[in-house]
């Protein structure tokens, strides 16, 4: 018999269903029979004020049917002859409804019959959905019961009839078309909540094509993607197989899980706020350049995650990755971020081939940081190396003026006054940060940088604070590691990282490499090992940490040329190296980012302490020294030096000092030397250790009034014998007739030709031996 009117149908979940219940439990899907009366069963849409079957003429209740317990009996009038349900069956995201009718011709012209309804929007108004009907059944026999259905959803999913995506009531029935003067009668209409037929585990999915989205590559599908993520309630969202375009940001608070993909603009972000890391954006845009650029991007742009997790994945990349242009609206960035936990290396191609221009420039001293008059300044990217006449190692372009023809140089040029044609070569990094104008607090850890000789490793932020590359291995760098071509090294800290060349087998003098470069101060280099690079690191700024390393550069020739591991660029440098293992090469000191190199008003060199080091060299010539100091201007001296409790070895042969001015430029100014120590170092297979201050012998067999010093080989650098700090006998001093004296001598230092002797002058003759502490500084 007919259902009563207003009961709802009886609901039986299936596995899994319990949450469907939950969202439907109370809703009423099924209309009344047609027993309680036929003033709710519309002959037009069903929508209020539309005709009703109740006293129309063209349609009764039949109370008793051999097949039907009971029935509405419809005489076809019109072309289209509608059945509707006059109350709201609800329409809800994530959830399908089967309708059914039991219906037989009786007499007259056989018309066609299918499920239909009408689509109702918030307010009232009629919502344009894909289909209002469903599939199309012919009566061809009296008497024969046919049963037709449909399935109305949200979501275009196969086997759904009436896609009703934007709906949320409907007034449903079905309709008879074809021949009029059809005699049909038409058996209760049942509607039912299958939806478990279509979702797998409605416990924990909700799936975004239950929401509107169509998967079709082109149509925006973001506002389905934020309704399912609204809906899901801590359920998991899955976007289903399909190519899903968004045109506009998207958030997920939930968990996404993508067996489709989706194409964004590159300006446009996808924040995944539960499931945040590489893999799930790879699995998203299927691609893992794009992964990497829109994980970034998000990394940036949603404040409840601070690391990107790459899930030791190894990433393949066919051009350097432009990290500003990936994120796309921001030029600085300061809070903290990480990219963690996995491997970069480039994709073989030209890209990563570096951009070499010559262009004439005019430098000036009274604008020590600008090159004026570039030619074809447009055509040089920020970033470029710059080489040329009088530049010192390392200057690159930190920034540009196409309209000023000028460019703003990372570093002073010690010698290039006037006009020159200088070159500018762009090195391709795979993470290049050098379109921010500031990025501090960022960390990269555990990232391998597979650069193959191929690419290089990173650049940095025109300007920031506090960049940290901790655990990471930069693998074979065509040309450098880590490159800054600005202040964005400020406070740089890199730790416990493998920095590895390629040029292992090529001779010293050849290589071309380097590993690390800065220009601002506070940089702190700690645990790292370096491997055969020209220079190890390049620093430009003060306050240097360098603790712990361990960085080699030899070859296997024979007195083979070294260069220097650790460069300082700059003369006043206020820095620490302790406690590392510098292997065949050296510490080299310089003034090379000084625009007017000659000593002014300025400090001189000075404020570097190094100790507690092992130092080493094997199969050097003799004239090799660990500690190099190269004045490109005149009247420097050094002010502030302390070399203590070091190691110096040398293997397969011995040198002759650890010390050295480079004099190519200038030499230093040895009556200016200050505050300079050597003390409690260890000397293997040196011929002339050196300490200061110094404790020298001199014996006199034969009775003099002056007695003569040397100091030629035993101060640091043969600097000037400037002080006599003390003096003691040992045992008598005696007169030219052998009588015991007690007087004390004075001494005349800076003697000699040289300034390295220092004359003892007694009252009288004396023989005998004293030991003497001597200085080659001042130390006040």
């Amino acid at each position: 018999m007919g259902k009563a009117w207003g009961q709802a149908p009886p609901f039986h979940p299936v596995k899994g269903d319990i949450m469907n219940k939950a969202i439907t439990d109370g809703l009423v899907f099924m209309p009344p029979a047609f027993s309680g009366g036929l003033d709710v069963w519309s002959s037009q849409n069903g929508t209020p004020g539309s005709d009703t079957y109740d006293g129309s003429g063209n349609g009764a209740f039949v109370p008793a049917d051999a097949n039907f317990a009971g029935c509405l009996e419809v005489v076809k009038t019109q072309s289209v002859t509608k059945v509707r349900y006059m109350g709201e069956t609800p329409i809800l995201p994530g959830c399908y409804l089967r309708v059914t009718a039991r219906v037989k011709a009786v007499a007259g012209a056989f018309p066609a019959v299918r499920i239909a309804g009408w689509a109702g929007q918030s307010g009232g108004g009629h919502a344009t959905v894909d289909s209002e009907t469903g599939p199309s059944t012919q009566l061809t026999t009296y008497g024969e019961v046919v049963e037709i259905s449909a399935i109305i959803g949200t979501g275009d999913r196969t086997g759904v009839d009436m896609i009703w995506n934007g709906a949320i009531y409907g007034h449903i029935g079905l309709d008879l078309t074809g021949s009029n003067g059809g005699v049909i009668r038409i058996d209760d209409i049942q509607i039912e909540d299958v939806t478990n037929v279509f979702i797998r585990d409605m416990m924990g999915v909700v799936d975004v094509r239950d929401y509107g989205a169509i998967g079709d590559g082109v149509t925006n599908d973001s506002a389905a993607f934020e309704a399912a993520d609204a809906a899901a309630g801590g359920r998991k969202v899955l976007i289903s197989e399909g190519v899903y375009h968004l045109a506009n940001n998207v958030t997920f608070q939930n968990e996404v899980k993508f067996e489709g993909t989706i194409t964004m603009p590159a300006d446009r972000y996808l924040i995944l706020q539960r499931n945040f890391d590489y893999q799930t954006y790879l699995d998203a845009f299927a691609n893992e350049e794009l992964a990497l650029k829109k994980s970034f991007q998000a990394l940036l742009n949603y404040s409840d995650h601070e690391s990107l997790d790459l899930g030791g994945r190894r990433i393949g990349l066919t051009e350097p990755l432009d990290l500003q242009a990936a994120e796309g609206t921001k030029t600085s960035f300061a809070s903290r971020r990480v990219i963690r936990n996995g491997q970069l290396a480039p994709i073989s191609g030209p890209a990563w081939d570096p951009d070499v221009f010559a262009s004439q420039g005019t430098y000036s001293t009274s604008t020590p940081l600008t090159l004026t008059n570039v030619t074809g300044v447009a055509n040089i990217p920020v970033g470029s190396l710059i080489t040329g006449n009088g530049v010192g190692r390392e200057i690159y372009v930190r920034a540009k003026n196409e309209a000023a023809q000028t460019i703003t140089l990372s570093q002073p040029l010690f010698d290039a006054e006037g006009t020159q044609v200088f070159t500018f070569t762009r090195f391709k990094y795979l993470l290049d940060f050098s379109g921010f104008t500031k990025i501090s607090l960022f960390i990269l850890s555990d990232i391998e940088f597979q650069c193959n000789n191929m690419a290089s490793g990173v650049i940095l932020a025109n300007s920031g604070t506090a960049f940290h590359v901790r655990d990471c291995f930069f693998t074979k760098p065509s040309d450098r590691a880590i490159t800054s071509h600005g202040s964005g090294c400020q406070g740089l800290m890199i730790d416990r990282c493998n920095i590895q060349s390629s040029e292992s087998t090529v001779r010293v003098q050849d290589r071309t490499t380097i590993a690390i470069n800065t220009n601002a101060n506070d940089l702190k280099v700690r645990d790292n090992r370096g491997t055969y690079f020209r220079h190890f690191v390049v620093v430009g700024g003060s306050g240097s940490t360098i603790v712990g390393n361990h960085w080699f550069q030899g070859d296997e020739e024979t007195d083979g040329v070294r260069l220097g591991g650790l460069v300082f660029a700059t003369s006043n440098v206020k820095s620490i190296v302790t406690g590392n293992y510098i292997d065949n090469n050296f510490i080299e000191w310089t003034n090379e980012y000084d625009a007017t190199p000659d000593q002014g008003s300025d400090f001189s060199f000075g404020g570097l302490t190094i100790t507690g080091n092992t130092f080493t060299a094997n199969d050097v010539a003799r004239w090799f020294n660990w500690i190099v100091v190269k004045p490109h201007g005149s009247d420097h001296f050094i002010n502030g030096l302390s070399v203590t409790g070091n190691v110096f070895r040398t293997l397969n042969g011995n040198i002759d000092r650890i010390e050295h001015v480079d004099t190519t430029f200038a030499d230093l100014k040895y009556n200016s030397m200050r505050n300079i120590t050597f003390t409690g170092n260890v000397f293997n297979a040196i011929n002339e250790p050196i300490e200061n201050p110094r404790i020298i012998t001199a014996t006199e067999s034969t009775a003099s009034q002056t007695w003569i010093i040397d100091t030629d080989t035993k101060l640091p650098f043969r600097g000037f014998a400037r002080t006599v700090e003390s003096y003691s006998a040992n045992g008598q001093l005696r007169n030219s007739g052998s009588t015991t004296i007690y007087d004390a001598p004075w001494f005349d230092t800076e003697y000699g030709a040289d300034k390295r002797e220092v004359r003892v002058v007694w009252r009288e003759p004396t023989r005998g031996s004293i030991r003497c502490r001597l200085r080659m500084d001042n130390p006040l």
